[in-house]
């Protein structure tokens, strides 16, 4: 199916950014069970049912246009989100050729791409880019690759070099995370930048996550979603912009929950790159309010069911706690139990 793109909407500011009834249709929603608790909850990515999230290794969806400009917004206030480690210059290279191929084979309308040896031609018709490069070469591109390609991708990507036993955070472009930092996570192992996660080392969940890793072949990418709430449909939550949205949390009622807090779900992708050996680590993240996910009365009555009963760490360590009595009040009113009560 032809993706159809919704004109440029807002994650900041006025806050425009909605869901069509075809978006919340596919929302990867990422609850399986009444109850929440980490887990490793790997599996085989790289392919799904038709006009799923999951039928393609990138997915382009109806906010293609806002969520490209959205990131080129970001790198116009804040150029370092984009931080790419001499020694993981291949590794760009890699993620662009990766990103190229699948886009032109998936969504053939929108874009395309043709080789003849190392001279390459990219057109990217959703943004009106026509790109003559030679590859290996980033003279003859607008800059540095990875910055090139994921300008015009949706999702955050993180490069991991795997060394030492270990994979580390050496490149990436973030413009869109979840409460963290690339400047600050850069160059960190796996260990590390998970440290401040609550309870899941203890049940050995990031141990048995880092053996799964390093273990990705070429061609058997692995995906798994992870999940935390927004308030607004906001895109840059990231730590250097804390000051921005942090009081938000504050700020939710009785009579605005619905439509300003959000499930915010991550769908991490993670396919090894073929020549330089390192992995690809993306972020495709999909934002869907209270309101929009009601129109779905299973996902509310089970995410009203997750959060009443979410351990309290947890719910600290995602910043719910402020307003999270407030969401399962609301939640409440589509659970049979507590209505039945």
């Amino acid at each position: 199916m032809s993706v159809v793109f919704k004109p440029v909407e807002s994650y900041r500011d006025d806050f425009t950014y909605r869901n069509s009834p075809q978006a919340i249709a596919r929302f990867p929603f990422p609850f399986p069970q009444d109850s929440y608790m980490y887990s490793v909850n790997l599996e085989p990515g790289g392919s799904g049912a038709a006009d799923s999230v999951f039928e393609h290794w990138f997915d382009v969806d109806e906010h293609y246009l806002s969520e490209t400009a959205e990131r080129a917004r970001v790198l116009e206030l804040d150029p370092d989100r984009c931080v790419v480690m001499p020694h993981m210059a291949q590794a760009a290279w890699d993620a662009l050729e990766l990103l190229m191929t699948h886009l032109s084979t998936d969504y053939p309308e929108h874009f395309s791409l043709q080789r003849d040896g190392d001279q390459w031609h990219w057109s990217n018709r959703a943004l009106g880019i026509e790109q003559a490069f030679t590859f290996g070469d980033p003279a003859t591109l607008p800059c540095e690759p990875l910055e090139y390609i994921t300008r015009q991708a949706q999702g955050d990507f993180a490069m991991l070099d795997q060394r030492d036993g270990n994979l580390f955070m050496d490149a990436g472009m973030v413009t869109c995370p979840a409460d963290w930092s690339i400047k600050f996570d850069a160059g960190m192992s796996f260990t590390q930048w998970h440290a401040p996660v609550p309870m899941a080392h203890q049940l050995g969940v990031f141990e048995r996550a880092l053996k799964h890793l390093m273990n990705i072949q070429v061609g058997q990418p692995v995906r798994r979603l992870n999940w935390t709430m927004t308030i607004n449909p906001r895109m840059d939550t990231s730590s250097e912009t804390f000051h921005e949205w942090g009081h938000e949390r504050g700020e939710v009622t009785a009579e605005n929950v619905a439509s300003r807090v959000h499930l915010r779900v991550e769908l991490q992708f993670m396919p090894r790159l073929a020549r330089s050996n390192a992995l690809l680590f993306g972020i495709r993240t999909y934002l869907i309010s209270l309101e929009e996910l009601a129109t779905n009365p299973a996902w509310a009555c089970r995410l009203h069911r997750v959060l009443r009963d979410l351990p309290d760490a947890i719910a600290d360590y995602k910043g719910l706690t402020l307003y999270r009595q407030t969401v399962v009040d609301w939640l409440a009113q589509y659970d049979p139990e507590t209505v039945a009560a």
